[in-house]
């Protein structure tokens, strides 16, 4: 999959522009705050429907503007998709697909596969459980469409039992049948979210040991209550704990966590910038690498600002390491026009650069 075209108008400080995009790598290079991390979002949004950081939709509309647009021209072989997306500040957005609206924004999911690296995934490591479950499951929907299901008839379920806690609701039989649904689809989440990781961890363990050193070990730990309990039991049991005391659901998959190990220790414990920024990096080349196998179609990568806090052997590991073959169409941000120009070179692709200044984008033009 190659993302041809990205038009862009008032999504946060972009103003309009308009992009050919290189179906190799395309560099954006600016100073801090100019707009460079929004383009790379933009492309992200059209992939998930959303920002790759949490904010409201009506702060993704640029300042003193009504409304929001993203299009993107995506080649699939021999066959064109058009994806369009709208954002009316204060209303509701909508997603097309050759200009026929989704009748639910779940049916794209998983259309347009993409990794993206930033600074902020740090708080995958540092962060709370909930960043690790999200990232779990954002790749689990990507090619797994009866797990999304799952995590989205669990998470119906979840917040109408915890509204009915807050509510000090007492209507048992009501009780029964969500408890039921969060059993049903909670387990199934917990197969699925099991089996991810079996399988994601020898790519995960590939790509440090490319990046890092050979001589450290880092390991990926599902963490769950279904591995002690019995979710059905539990549920019950402390239904009436719940409505008395707490006002929400202790217990299920939504407290499930992931954690990363270094030489068989916690990472966010031990770990220095440059050892967890390479477990971030290893993290998400790994994620891109299993989605790739486990599709037909080629991810898209989004670079952005990957190379600070990061040694001069790191990075040309990991400049090596995109420049194979296996990963397709890349998207990279810097700040130093010089440093993107040096990777360029060595990595020998064909290459579009474009220079971002204040929300605005002009075409440098390539090579090769």
């Amino acid at each position: 999959m190659i993302l041809n075209k990205l038009s862009v108008l008032n999504y946060k400080n972009i103003h309009q522009a308009d992009i050919d995009c290189s179906p190799k790598i395309n560099c954006f290079f600016g100073n801090n705050g100019m707009g460079k991390t929004n383009l790379l979002d933009a492309i992200y949004y059209l992939s998930f429907c959303k920002s790759h950081v949490y904010t409201t939709e009506e702060r993704l509309v640029r300042r003193d503007e009504a409304l929001c647009v993203l299009q993107g021209e995506y080649l699939f072989g021999d066959r064109t998709e058009s994806i369009f997306c709208s954002i009316p500040r204060g209303g509701r957005k909508q997603f097309k697909r050759n200009q026929k609206p989704y009748p639910r924004l779940s049916d794209h999911i998983g259309l347009l596969p993409l990794v993206m690296i930033s600074p902020s995934d740090a708080e995958l490591i540092r962060g709370g459980s909930d960043e690790r479950r999200r990232w779990m499951d954002m790749i689990l929907s990507q090619y797994d469409g009866a797990a999304m299901h799952a995590l989205i008839r669990y998470n119906k379920a979840l917040q109408q039992r915890n509204r009915m806690l807050r509510e000090q609701q007492t209507d048992t039989a009501l009780y029964e049948v969500l408890e039921m649904q969060l059993v049903q689809y909670g387990r199934l989440i917990f197969d699925v979210r099991t089996r991810l990781i079996e399988e994601f961890l020898p790519f995960f363990n590939e790509y440090y040991r490319a990046i890092g050193r050979e001589d450290e070990e880092v390991g990926l730990r599902y963490v769950s209550q279904l591995q002690t309990v019995d979710i059905e039991e539990e549920l019950a049991r402390n239904r009436e704990r719940e409505l008395r005391e707490v006002g929400y659901t202790t217990t299920g998959v939504h407290k499930d966590d992931l954690e990363m190990t270094l030489d068989g220790l916690p990472m966010r414990h031990l770990g220095s910038q440059g050892q967890n920024k390479t477990c971030l990096v290893a993290l998400k080349l790994a994620q891109f690498t299993f989605l790739a196998a486990k599709n037909s179609t080629m991810p898209i990568l989004l670079l952005d600002d990957i190379f600070d806090k990061l040694d001069a052997a790191r990075v040309e590991h990991i400049v090596q390491l995109v420049g194979e073959e296996r990963f397709g169409q890349i998207f990279i941000t810097d700040t130093n026009r010089n440093y993107l120009d040096s990777i360029l070179e060595s990595v020998r692709k064909a290459y579009v650069m474009f220079h971002v200044d204040r929300g605005t984008v002009m075409a440098m033009g390539g090579g090769r």
